[in-house]
């Protein structure tokens, strides 16, 4: 089985906002900061992300 890690980055700054396995809506990851970058402040908009996927090489525990 290929676990595939699942990043929130903003698209400001490039800060990593959240990075896991388990994959979570922008809203629910977001609600909490308020809907800001804690890095520039920018503010961020849950709908309004865009998805890439990427395959990564390497062994994941």
């Amino acid at each position: 089985m290929h676990r595939m890690a699942y990043e929130l980055i903003c698209s400001k700054c490039g800060h990593m906002i959240y990075s896991g396995f388990d994959l979570r809506s922008p809203n629910d990851i977001l609600k909490p900061l308020g809907f800001t970058c804690r890095k520039c402040g920018a503010k961020l908009t849950p709908t309004n992300f865009k998805t890439e996927v990427m395959k990564l090489e390497g062994k994941f525990a």
